[in-house]
């Protein structure tokens, strides 16, 4: 992890905002698309997948409070620096929890985000069931990743870091069959950039 604090974060931020704009790609205003199109929801909130912090702090930005869970303690730490950089940390309970079994009782949140996280995903439909247990009976679970064109942005990027993206053969659209199957009703949303499915009972 580069030598960050919340003062030298925002700088950070901003650089890495910009890159993806060079691509035509706006983070912040992709995540707005992905919480006006889940609108209206209740403000029992997952995140699930908090990565560093990009949706966790569009989220935050917009007076919500809630529970963000990830598997790395070390992508949390951005997450959290973020936050800090813009006197947001007190809004978010940070959780570290593998997606695949929840520490959660049934029914315990009104409105669960998943933002770019399905494509790293090892046991996908594992996810769904667990988000599907969570989810409270007429609460939605709002799933973002990538779109085609979307991930050729992203794999541009890494190249220029020096690194590859690996992603998962399973789409958003197989999980929005499997949580179909499920008996959710789903609805699709999509950007150049950004696929979108809310599935709701």
């Amino acid at each position: 992890m580069q030598n960050l604090n919340a003062e030298n974060y925002k700088l950070y931020y901003t650089e890495k905002f910009n890159v993806y704009k060079k691509f035509g790609y706006d983070l912040e205003e992709e995540r707005k698309f992905i919480i006006d199109q889940a609108m209206p929801f209740e403000p029992e909130i997952l995140e699930v997948g908090t990565g560093k912090g990009y949706f966790t702090l569009v989220l935050a930005k917009q007076g919500y409070k809630f529970i963000s869970v990830d598997l790395s303690n070390d992508e949390q730490k951005y997450a959290k620096l973020a936050l800090s950089s813009h006197n947001l940390l007190h809004q978010v309970n940070f959780k570290i929890q593998n997606a695949e079994d929840l520490k959660f009782a049934d029914h315990s949140f009104a409105t669960i985000f998943c933002v770019n996280v399905a494509h790293h995903l090892n046991n996908p439909f594992k996810v769904m069931d667990q988000l599907s247990r969570v989810v409270c009976n007429t609460g939605k679970i709002i799933l973002s990743d990538f779109s085609k064109q979307g991930l050729l942005v992203v794999d541009k990027i890494h190249a220029l870091e020096g690194n590859t993206h690996k992603v998962s053969s399973i789409v958003l659209d197989d999980l929005a069959n499997y949580l179909k199957n499920k008996n959710f009703k789903i609805k699709k949303f999509n950007t150049k950039f950004q696929d979108t499915i809310i599935a709701q009972t």
